[in-house]
């Protein structure tokens, strides 16, 4: 038996219910893939707060902490400044708020470039402070010892290729990549390194569809694309976007409903009755003993 948290609709607190371990494993989304072929496709979406993973998580294999919620959560121009204590906090509300996906979480930028040993320490925060199943980090052949060192030591890592954007400030922008042969090559080989260093599973981002394909092809772990193949071996989109809760949104991205047009209408219809004083009263929604 495990614990898990959900919402009291009567209270709009979060209470503790009991509940089977149903939650999927890191070996066996691993498993998914067998001698380079994924017969069910890898589901993944990013959530940040429990509300939105107890929606998410039946429908999900993953659900993913992003480090995405700098923009998405709290307005910050990229994903650079979001903190171990953001993604300890989010993590472990999302955690809360599912029972049945794998729950991974992204290493911040700053939290485990400078060493194995570094990595190490946030990682293991990451899980004590959240009960997460394993992280994810970005960078390809230069990561890979650091991927190597988490692995062997019990802490599932899933990789990240292609676009990274912690990288933004070198990389110049959020355009795809991989159209020169000298960048497809290397987002090839980046790929390999970290399946050879043990990762899980390897986000494949913003790159052009061959070299998606490519990477597909060339690792033993499944490949989760984002803006690169329908043919990787799952996908992710920020939720958020797929909902249509921005007006701007990546030209990948299929957007599955207006989320935001419905809050907008809904809070200017709130609003009309407050001012019209049509809003029903207290007294319709409380009557004291």
């Amino acid at each position: 038996m495990s614990t898990t948290f959900q919402l009291d609709t009567a209270t709009s607190r979060a209470n503790p219910t009991p509940a089977p371990m149903k939650r999927l494993t890191i070996p066996a989304i691993r498993k998914r893939k067998v001698d380079g072929v994924t017969t069910e496709p890898v589901v993944m979406l990013t959530a940040y707060t429990a509300r939105q993973a107890q929606l998410l998580d039946a429908h999900c294999d993953l659900l993913l902490v992003g480090d995405s919620l700098g923009q998405v959560i709290y307005g910050l121009p990229s994903s650079v400044p979001v903190t171990l204590d953001m993604m300890a906090a989010h993590g472990a509300a999302v955690v809360r708020g599912s029972y049945h996906a794998a729950v991974v979480v992204d290493m911040p930028f700053g939290a485990y470039e400078a060493s194995p040993q570094q990595a190490f320490e946030s990682a293991a925060r990451l899980l004590k402070e959240t009960g997460c199943a394993a992280v994810k980090l970005e960078g390809g052949a230069a990561m890979a010892e650091t991927v190597a060192f988490l692995t062997q030591r019990g802490i599932p890592v899933m990789g990240h290729v292609g676009l990274t954007p912690q990288a933004v400030n070198v990389l110049g922008g959020y355009n795809a990549r991989g159209r020169s042969d000298a960048e497809a090559a290397k987002i090839v080989a980046d790929a390999k390194a970290l399946d050879d260093a043990g990762a899980f599973a390897i986000v494949v981002e913003g790159v052009v569809e061959p070299i998606a394909i490519d990477v597909t092809k060339a690792v033993s772990c499944p490949t989760i694309g984002i803006g690169a193949s329908a043919q990787c071996d799952g996908q992710v989109l920020v939720t958020e976007d797929m909902l249509g809760m921005f007006e701007r949104v990546p030209r990948f991205v299929k957007r599955y409903e207006e989320i935001a047009e419905t809050i907008s209408a809904a809070a200017a219809r709130y609003a009309a009755e407050v001012r019209d004083r049509t809003f029903p009263g207290i007294e319709q929604t409380y009557q004291p003993k």
